[in-house]
C-alpha cells in the first residue's frame, strides 16, 4: 500500500470499471454452439487482436489453406441478415438465435440454394452486386448444425478462412466466441519479447515521448528483464510490452486476451477482451504504441492510456495506469498476459524512483488541439476540420507545405505527422486555383502516395476525408476505367461458356460502379476487387439465339468505359 498511500495527496485513484451491467457476458449453457466448421478448429486470429487501424472482432479458422467447407449453422435461429461486399466480409450471413445473440459468418465461398436465391432476387430488384438486408425469422429459419454456405476468401480477406463473430443482437456489441463456449485446443503459453517505460509528465503522448526499452529473459511463462535488478524511474510513468500468444498446431502469432498490471500487490491496470462496441474499433490505435508501429512496425501494448483513449476491454484503470511514485522505496512489479484459455506469462521486475519532483508544464511547439473540442485550421488555401472525439489526446499541431511538384497540381499539404492516430475522419478543403477552373469537376484530393482521398468540389475547394494525417494535393483524374474482355469477342458463339468475363481497374479513383446489359435488361455482375475480375454466369434469363451484351464502367469522377458485344447462344 506504500504506493497508493503516498499518492493520495497527488491523484484521486479508484479503480475504473469500463462495463455496464447490460455489457455484462450473457450466460450460455455448455455446448450451446456448435462449431461452425467439421475440422479441428485452428486459429490464425482472435478476438480483439491488433490489427491495422482496428480490433479484430472475431475468430478466424483455419481452413486448410483451401475454400469450400461447409460452413453450419452454430446454434438453431433464423437468417436475419444477408450481406454481399466487394470489400469488407465479402459475402456474409448472419444468424439470430433465442438466446438474444447474433451469429455471423463471413469471407463465405458460396450460400446454400435458399441464401443464394434471396441474395439473387434481391440483386436483380436493385440492380446491384452489392447487397445488404434484414430477413424476418419467418422467411429462412435454421436449425442447428444446417449447412448454410461454404468457406471461402472473398471480401477483404488475405487468404481462405471462416471469420467467425458473436454479437449480442440489440446492441450490436460483438463477444469473443472463445468466452460463449466455441473451444479450441490450447495449453501454449504467450511469450513477451519486451518491455517499455515512457515518460509521460504533463506532455500528450505523442511520436517524442520519452520510452527506454529493455530486453526480456525467460521460460515457460516466467519473464525478468535482463541484466536489470531495479528500474530508476522519474516522474510520470506508463509500461509498455511487446507480446503475443501462440497456440497448439498453429505458427500465428495471435493477440493475448488479457493484461493486468500490479504495483506491490494493487491492481493498476486491467484489460480484458470480451466484447466492443464497433465505433471503438479504430481505438486500437491508442491501445498501442502507434509512432512506434507506423515508423518500425514494432506493435507494442500500452499498459496505460491517453486522455481519450478509453474503450470496453479496460476493466481496471488506476489514474489511467500512469504511474507517479513519491518515495525512494524500492516498488514491485507485476505484469500478467493471458489467453483466452488461461494460460499465462508474468513478468516480474522492480522499480524505484529517483527524483520525485515533476517537471514544469508542456510547452507546445506548434497549435495545441484540445481532444475534448473540434478544433479548425484556416489558411489561405486549406481549411481544415476535426470533430470532437477526433484525437486520442491532445495535439501539438503543426502545418507546412511545399511548392508544387511535376506531380501535382497544387502545393503539397504537410498536414501535422502521420505518427499521430485519429479516430474519425477530418474534413479537408483544398482551394482550386483560377487555373484549374477548366477541370475543376475532374480534381481530386491525394495523398503523399498517390492514393485517393476524395474529389468533392464544393464553393472552389476540393473536399476530402481522409483518416490520417500526412501529405495531400490535388490531382486530376479524367482517364475513364480500363475494360479487357477474357473470353468474349464480337459475334463469338458462346454456347458451351457458362460464363463471360473481364478485367477491370482504374488508374486513380476507383472503381464506383458496373452495370451490365443483356438486350437492354440488367444482369446480374459479380466482382473480386481483388483480382480486378469482372464475370456473369448464364442463367435462365439468357435462351437461345443472339443478343448483344453492354457493360458500362464508371470511376468516382464520372470517367465512363462502355463496351457493346454481340453474342450467340
Amino acid at each position: 500500500m506504500r504506493f497508493f498511500r503516498a499518492a493520495l495527496f497527488v491523484f484521486c485513484l479508484f479503480p475504473i470499471s469500463s462495463f455496464s451491467q447490460q455489457d455484462k457476458l450473457p450466460e450460455i449453457p455448455p455446448n450451446y454452439f456448435l462449431n461452425p466448421l467439421d475440422l479441428k478448429l485452428f486459429l490464425s486470429g482472435t478476438f480483439g487482436e491488433i490489427r491495422t487501424n482496428h480490433f479484430h472482432s472475431g475468430i478466424d479458422i483455419k481452413t486448410n489453406q483451401r475454400e469450400g467447407y461447409p460452413v453450419y449453422a452454430v446454434a438453431d435461429g433464423y437468417i436475419s441478415r444477408l450481406r454481399v461486399q466487394i470489400g469488407g466480409f465479402g459475402n456474409a450471413v448472419y444468424i439470430n438465435h433465442p438466446n438474444g445473440l447474433t451469429s455471423v459468418y463471413a469471407h463465405l465461398q458460396r450460400f446454400n440454394s435458399k441464401i443464394s436465391l434471396a441474395i439473387k432476387n434481391y440483386q436483380y430488384l436493385r440492380e446491384s452486386f452489392e447487397a445488404d438486408f434484414p430477413l424476418t425469422p419467418i422467411e429462412i429459419p435454421v436449425k442447428k448444425g444446417d449447412i448454410i454456405a461454404w468457406s471461402g476468401n472473398t471480401g477483404g480477406s488475405a487468404g481462405p478462412h471462416l471469420h467467425f463473430e458473436i454479437r449480442n443482437t440489440k446492441t450490436e456489441q460483438t463477444i469473443n466466441p472463445l468466452a460463449l463456449g466455441i473451444k479450441i485446443q490450447d495449453d501454449v503459453k504467450p511469450q513477451i519479447n519486451g518491455f517499455y517505460i515512457y515518460k509521460i509528465n504533463h506532455a500528450p503522448f505523442n511520436e517524442f515521448t520519452p520510452k527506454q526499452y529493455f530486453q526480456t529473459i525467460g521460460t515457460n511463462g516466467k519473464y525478468t528483464l535482463n541484466k536489470v535488478s531495479v528500474v530508476n524511474v522519474s516522474g510520470k510513468i506508463g509500461f509498455g510490452l511487446v507480446t503475443h500468444d501462440l497456440m497448439n498446431g498453429s505458427g500465428n502469432r495471435n493477440g493475448i486476451y488479457s493484461t493486468t498490471i500490479w504495483l506491490d500487490n494493487e491492481k493498476i491496470y486491467e484489460t480484458q477482451a470480451d466484447q466492443f462496441y464497433f465505433d471503438q474499433t479504430r481505438a486500437v490505435n491508442a491501445y498501442i504504441d502507434y509512432p512506434s508501429k507506423i515508423s518500425s512496425g514494432r506493435v507494442i501494448e500500452k499498459g496505460f492510456i491517453s486522455k481519450g483513449g478509453k474503450n470496453s476491454f479496460h476493466k481496471t484503470l488506476v489514474n489511467n495506469g500512469i504511474i507517479y511514485l513519491q518515495d525512494n522505496n524500492i516498488h514491485d512489479v507485476k505484469y500478467l498476459v493471458k489467453d483466452a484459455n488461461g494460460n499465462e506469462a508474468v513478468l516480474n521486475f522492480k522499480i524505484k524512483s529517483i527524483d520525485t519532483n515533476l517537471p514544469s508544464p508542456y510547452k507546445a511547439r506548434g497549435t495545441l488541439f484540445n481532444h475534448e473540442q473540434e478544433n479548425t485550421f484556416i489558411k489561405e488555401d486549406i481549411a481544415i476540420k476535426f470533430l470532437k472525439g477526433t484525437f486520442y489526446d491532445d495535439v501539438d499541431f503543426t502545418y507546412s507545405k511545399s511548392a508544387k511538384t511535376s506531380n501535382s497540381l497544387s502545393p503539397i499539404h504537410i498536414i501535422h505527422n502521420k505518427l499521430t492516430p485519429l479516430h474519425q475522419a477530418f474534413e479537408l478543403l483544398l482551394k482550386v486555383d483560377s487555373s484549374l477552373n477548366k477541370m475543376k469537376d475532374k480534381l481530386v484530393i491525394v495523398n503523399e502516395n498517390g492514393i485517393y482521398q476524395g474529389g468533392e468540389l464544393t464553393n472552389g475547394y476540393i473536399r476530402a476525408y481522409p483518416k490520417s494525417f500526412g501529405k495531400y494535393y490535388l490531382k486530376v483524374d479524367s482517364i475513364a476505367p480500363n475494360v479487357t474482355p477474357i473470353n468474349i469477342v464480337d459475334h463469338a458463339n458462346l454456347s458451351l461458356q457458362k460464363a463471360i468475363s473481364f478485367k477491370i481497374g482504374d488508374n486513380l479513383s476507383g472503381i464506383k460502379e458496373f452495370k451490365g446489359y443483356i438486350n437492354g435488361k440488367w444482369i446480374l455482375m459479380e466482382y473480386d476487387y481483388k483480382r480486378g475480375l469482372l464475370w456473369h454466369n448464364f442463367d435462365e434469363r439468357t435462351g437461345f439465339g443472339k443478343h448483344t451484351f453492354t457493360l458500362v464502367v464508371s470511376d468516382m469522377k464520372k470517367n465512363t468505359k462502355t463496351i457493346q458485344l454481340n453474342f450467340f447462344r
